[in-house]
Formats: structure tokens, C-alpha cells, sequence
């Protein structure tokens, strides 16, 4: 990379934003702001259906999409359906309103680019194509991360890390509280007790010093030769990267290297990303039922997988 282009290219952006609107309360002479012109974009193109996918996109906090999503369907060119399949998705969709308003958004930026492009040679149109899908496609790329390491053994802070992953994740998905956590942090810091035994194993994934992921194999606590998979976790942030596999696989090297008659753990029904890990590792769904130990009906599963 030349250093000395990094100041160039940051100028250029700033005019871009300018010259483009960004600056001004209003976009696209529409009297919306850009947010809300975006939106009916993305929502006219089919990229988004939802507030949270629309959030996602425009990277924007989804109360700040929800109140202005209210305001879109106040004004009558976004409607907002209902899904069978979920009964808090609202289905997003233009008006006839809507629809006119795209259209005139449209051609609005039509006009604005053919009109710059009019001041430069016919074969610029491709270059400045290249040059900005490649940028925004570089802007977009995630910053590089120092490798996640995968460390076994007790580490300070762990247990109370541990129940705070959980917390956050099941509380956000399921709804679950204070008996959530609580029975997460207590189990756990019973368990790291047993680590002295050869039967019981504990693993960390660590980005620098921080604890963005845990896994655990007790290997006393059923009996009859059966390791317990426990505390499956990986931070928000931090899922689909691997991470979760690469603790997945140290926990079933390690019972396979003991040589546990099988491994057991149990889970809730709908957690796919997990369940396509588990049935990766040979893991298959032995139970299903409807249980309420955690102060509302949800639906339980527990998988096996035999040595």
C-alpha cells in the first residue's frame, strides 16, 4: 500500500459525500433524509424484507431503523405485513406511494450521474465503476483478526465470562433470565473445581487475552463411561468463523482420546448454526420434548454420538 495515496483517496471520499448530498437534511430531492432513501432502495431491490435486515445493510442501530420505519409507514409509502412463521417479523413492502417514490429517486440519480459522466471521456464510465465497486467491496471487508487461539485449562475470569455469554445470547434469542445465568455460573464454577481430573477438560477461545468462546467435556458427572458436552459458546461477533468448530473438535479429539463410550449434550430446538455443527461431528438428535426448567415452555433436544 502507498502511504502517500492514503490522504488522497480519504479527500476524494469527503468530496464524494458532499457532491452527492450526503451533507444536506435531504436526499435525491425527496424531502426524506438518506437513511430513509436507502431503505426504500434496498426494500425496492428485495435486498431487505425486515427492520433487522434493513439494519444490517445500512448499518444502522435497529431502534434508530424502527423509528424510522414508523415514520416511512406514517407517511404511506412502506406498508408492514405479518409473518406466519414468525409472529414479531413485520414483512416490509412499498406502497403504490412508495413505488412512485423509488421511481423518482431513481431517475433523480440517474440524471445526477449521467450528467457527471457527460464531462468525461466515454471510457471513464468503466473505470470509475471498477474503481468504486472494488473500494466499497474493501471498505466492507471485515478488519483482519490476530489469529483466535484454542487453549485448554482454567483461565481467571472464565467462569464469570462463561455465564455472561450465555446470559447475553439466550436472553436475546429465548428470552431467558436471572435462573439462566445463575444456573450457567454456578455449574460452572462447581466444574472448574474437577479439573484436576484426567476425565474433565475445559477450553478457551482467546482473541489476545479476551474469552470470546468456551467449551467443556465432563466426563464424571453422568456415569457409565459418558461424557457430558457443556457450555457451547461463542461470542456475538465472533460466529462464522470458525471458531465454534474449532472448539467443537478439540472437545471430541479429547473424549475420543479417553475413550468415552459416547458423548451426550442437550440444547434448545432452532439453533441451526449449532445443530449443523453437532451433526458434523457425527452427533445425532436423540430426544425432543417441550420442557419449562427454565420458567417458560421451550422446546429441548439432547444428542448423542457413540464412540
Amino acid at each position: 500500500m502507498s502511504e502517500a495515496l492514503v490522504e488522497p483517496i480519504r479527500d476524494a471520499s469527503r468530496r464524494l459525500v458532499r457532491e452527492l448530498g450526503f451533507m444536506k437534511p435531504v436526499l435525491a430531492g425527496t424531502g426524506m433524509p438518506p437513511s430513509a432513501v436507502h431503505a426504500l432502495i434496498e426494500i425496492g431491490a428485495g435486498r431487505a424484507a425486515t427492520g433487522g435486515e434493513l439494519a444490517d445493510i445500512l448499518h444502522l442501530d435497529k431502534s434508530s431503523v424502527s423509528r424510522m420505519l414508523r415514520k416511512l409507514v406514517a407517511a404511506g409509502v412502506l406498508s408492514e405485513g405479518s409473518s406466519a412463521a414468525d409472529g414479531r417479523a413485520k414483512p416490509l413492502s412499498l406502497t403504490p406511494t412508495g413505488r412512485e417514490t423509488l421511481a423518482a429517486i431513481d431517475a433523480f440519480a440517474r440524471v445526477q450521474v449521467k450528467a457527471a459522466l457527460a464531462t468525461l471521456p466515454p471510457e471513464a464510465a468503466s473505470v470509475i465503476h471498477r474503481g468504486l465497486a472494488t473500494y466499497a467491496q474493501a471498505l466492507a471487508a471485515p478488519a483482519p483478526r490476530p489469529e483466535i487461539r484454542i487453549l485448554p485449562g482454567y483461565r481467571p475470569g472464565v467462569v464469570g465470562r462463561c455465564a455472561e455469554l450465555h446470559a447475553t445470547y439466550y436472553a436475546r434469542t429465548v428470552g431467558f433470565g436471572a435462573a439462566f445465568e445463575a444456573k450457567v455460573a454456578g455449574g460452572m464454577a462447581e466444574f472448574v473445581q474437577r479439573l484436576a481430573s484426567p476425565r474433565n477438560r475445559l477450553w478457551s477461545a482467546l482473541d489476545g487475552e479476551t474469552i470470546v468462546g468456551t467449551v467443556a467435556i465432563d466426563g464424571e458427572d453422568l456415569g457409565g463411561n459418558v461424557a457430558h458436552l457443556r457450555w457451547f459458546i461463542v461470542a456475538d461477533g465472533y460466529r462464522g468463523s470458525g471458531i465454534g468448530r474449532k472448539l467443537l473438535a478439540e472437545a471430541v479429539a479429547f473424549c475420543d482420546a479417553q475413550a468415552f463410550a459416547e458423548i451426550r449434550l442437550w440444547t434448545l430446538a432452532g439453533l441451526e448454526a449449532a445443530r449443523q455443527l453437532y451433526l458434523a461431528q457425527g452427533f445425532a438428535l436423540a430426544e425432543e420434548w417441550l420442557g419449562d426448567q427454565w420458567g417458560k415452555p421451550i422446546a429441548e433436544q439432547r444428542y448423542v454420538r457413540v464412540a
